[in-house]
């Protein structure tokens, strides 16, 4: 599990901007999972511990996206530098999307305005 910290996060003022918004398809680089991007921070906010785990380790102080993953009912949490835009265009199938997501629209989704918190 993810421990997101919304309390204070420190500033860094060199974070790059987001690339992807709520909504994109998307494809991770390195495992090659499709998925669509709910939530943005502008940095890491996942704490230490899991950091550590990940076994990538990209840099913190970049975009960071929450992503329902195509095919499952996982979530993922990942770095910009991870992902990149998903040429096909092809909705993806996930139990949380009507949660989060009110239409597919010319290969994205409409977000909805349910927040993202409590579902870390």
């Amino acid at each position: 599990m993810i421990v997101i910290s919304r309390e204070a996060t420190p500033a860094f003022e060199h974070a790059d901007p987001p690339r992807f918004a709520p909504g994109d398809l998307v494809r991770h680089r390195r495992y090659g999972y499709r998925g669509v991007i709910v939530e943005c921070d502008p940095c890491c906010k996942a704490d230490m511990q899991w950091y550590i785990t990940n076994h990538t380790q990209p840099d913190r102080n970049q975009p960071w996206y929450h992503v329902l993953a195509d095919g499952t009912g996982t979530t993922t949490y990942a770095a910009q530098s991870s992902l990149e835009s998903d040429p096909s265009a092809e909705p993806i199938d996930h139990p949380l999307l009507d949660y989060f997501f009110e239409d597919f629209y010319c290969g994205r989704y409409v977000r909805n305005e349910r927040p993202w918190k409590g579902w870390e």
